[in-house]
């Protein structure tokens, strides 16, 4: 799947990036883990149906009561309608680095390195998000040669009232956003052992082409990256067999085997007796 460069691919060609973009997205159709290059960070207020994004060691999941600000980097976006619609629409809003400095700067917030190191942040929506993404369609829909500026004021409108909302928490987000940080490797790993992301979509998620992402892994583990998951994802399914509470009939989708004859020739490939012949108490 081609990787999809956002907010780019929202811009006629020969039109530079701004440094605010307020995008509406609309599709009539599920897509699912989407490989997306966000350059800029990104306010997702959905507007009809749900969302999830797989990060490097983490995902979430929205659906019309909630918002994400989102770090900009690679990541994996579901986006699915919901029952009894045929829309999607989900209304973006993309702000640069030097924005969000230039706003840091003004509101005279203490300048400090951010512990944080989480991808997105929620926003529970509430009448003011409500009126705030009616007004913003109102600046945007007229297409005046001002709409830039007018979005200036209302993104620092909306990270004001974010910061008297959520206060220390969302501060220290929004340092995060413009703090280098570097995903540990081994955790990112062992974060996603039970994701059922594929190699390729790890790699993408840790900024690496798959051939590197596979010698990083050996080098770290001493073993393949698909033997390594295969053998912990086993590991774990035998446990929950043992408790005697599943069967493999329940639980073998959600270990990546499509079907249960490919999960039991696994289990006894691994184990040297099938999951039937398990000794339960």
């Amino acid at each position: 799947m081609p990787i999809q460069n956002v907010p780019e691919v929202f811009l006629n060609q020969d039109t530079p990036k701004p440094e605010i973009l307020v995008y509406d997205f609309k599709m009539s159709n599920d897509v699912f883990k989407t490989k997306v290059n966000l350059s800029q960070h990104m306010f997702s207020f959905l507007q009809n149906g749900r969302k999830e994004i797989h990060f490097a060691d983490s995902s979430v999941m929205v659906d019309m009561g909630q918002s994400l600000l989102v770090k900009k980097g690679n990541w994996l976006w579901s986006e699915m309608l919901v029952k009894n619609s045929d829309l999607y629409y989900c209304k973006l809003l993309f702000l640069s680095d030097k924005q969000l400095r230039n706003f840091l700067d003004k509101t005279c917030i203490k300048k400090r390195p951010s512990r944080r190191s989480e991808a997105y942040f929620i926003i529970e929506n509430d009448l003011y998000i409500h009126s705030y993404l009616n007004s913003l369609s109102a600046i945007n829909s007229s297409a005046t040669t001002g709409a830039h500026d007018m979005n200036s004021v209302k993104l620092e409108e909306l990270l004001l009232y974010l910061l008297n909302k959520y206060d220390k928490k969302f501060e220290d987000y929004l340092f995060s956003l413009i703090s280098p940080h570097t995903s540990d490797f081994s955790r990112v790993i062992e974060q996603n052992i039970f994701s059922n992301l594929k190699i390729e979509e790890l790699a993408f998620l840790c900024h690496m082409s798959l051939s590197t992402f596979k010698r990083h892994f050996f080098n770290e583990y001493g073993v393949a990256p698909g033997k390594y998951f295969q053998d912990q994802r086993l590991q774990r399914a035998k446990a929950i067999l043992e408790e005697g509470k599943l069967k493999s009939t329940d639980i073998y989708l959600d270990f990546g085997y499509k079907n249960l004859s490919n999960f039991s020739a696994a289990f006894k490939k691994k184990f040297g007796y099938s999951p039937n012949q398990l000794k339960k108490p």
